[in-house]
């Protein structure tokens, strides 16, 4: 089967690397173009670019995956099918329909529910218990085709956003793997539920902000779901500050506002208010600053039992 993959992040490298293995003809690589990144601003390659290039597949890296001049350049690699991973730009009918058998893509939740960007971290966010991969047919809709196939997963207690991409990068590689073996013995494709689709929208600055008067563990669950990227944040002192490793150590009242630093010690390590219970932090990443953690934080006399987060 010659495979036409797109992918951008490292999400999507797992599910390259399986088709490899697996022996499938991949005839070309499309992703993203390079961009600046880091505080240097230095020219980056996406993930998938450089195992492209370290295998030798042929990588495209069109501006926009809408041109004539990008379509022909497809056409003439004469792919079977698209499998598309994580690439970052919708694609309109014409080029899904390209490959003979159509596109396939690898969608990071249990569709219909979480439709959208950013599925890993609202699934930890919204306190989902359980999530997994699907592959589906690609469609007009956004992730609204119908199912080939799904793998469920369990999220772990305390598990981060960026932890649980990792396990299901690696999870939706596998999938991958039987959804294009189901394909190919003609399996059948169920239709989704469309009453039953939820959104998970693109994570912004903003969704990251903490609201502390709510409870501990909404607090708690936004800090996991938002780690690593774009990270939760707060103010302290009007300067933004980023609380990671959240843990629950409380229920008593305090009498507190919410956002008060109810300790800041080596002992206690960094506890604040929320609306009902306190949250516990491991690490923070101060305005300007690196993650640490929150003993070299309070070591540093940063912040101290009193304060107020808003």
């Amino acid at each position: 089967m010659r495979i036409l993959f797109w992918g951008t992040p490292d999400f999507a490298v797992p599910s390259l690397r399986a088709l490899d293995s697996e022996g499938f003809d991949i005839v070309g690589v499309v992703t993203q173009p390079d961009r600046p990144a880091g505080r240097g601003r230095r020219m980056r390659s996406p993930a998938v670019k450089e195992v492209a290039v370290e295998e030798g597949f042929e990588v495209l890296e069109p501006k926009s995956p809408r041109t004539d001049e990008f379509k022909d350049r497809i056409r003439a690699l004469e792919p079977d099918i698209s499998v598309v991973v994580a690439y970052g730009h919708i694609l309109v009918d014409e080029v899904l329909a390209i490959p003979r058998m159509g596109s396939i893509n690898l969608h990071a939740s249990l569709l219909p529910t979480l439709r959208g960007a950013a599925p890993i971290t609202w699934a930890i966010v919204r306190g989902h218990q359980e999530t997994g991969v699907t592959v589906m047919r690609m469609v007009r809709e956004m992730d609204a085709g119908p199912i080939i196939h799904q793998i469920v997963e369990p999220i772990l207690p305390d598990e981060t956003g960026s932890q649980l991409s990792i396990r299901l990068s690696e999870l939706g590689a596998e999938a991958l793997v039987e959804g294009l073996a189901i394909l190919s013995a003609g399996g059948e494709e169920t239709e989704q539920d469309h009453s039953l689709g939820t959104y998970a929208p693109k994570v912004d600055r903003e969704a990251a902000r903490i609201d502390w008067s709510a409870s501990a563990r909404d607090v708690a669950l936004l800090a996991r779901g938002m780690d690593t990227t774009p990270g939760a944040w707060t103010t302290l002192a009007e300067a933004p500050v980023k609380l990671f490793g959240p843990t629950l150590v409380g229920g008593e009242p305090t009498g507190a506002s919410p956002g008060t630093v109810l300790a800041a010690d080596p002992e206690s390590g960094l506890r604040v208010q929320a609306g009902q219970g306190w949250v516990q932090f491991a690490e923070v990443q101060p305005p300007g600053g690196r993650r640490m953690s929150v003993t070299d934080w309070i070591n540093g006399r940063r912040v101290e039992a009193g304060q107020l987060f808003e």
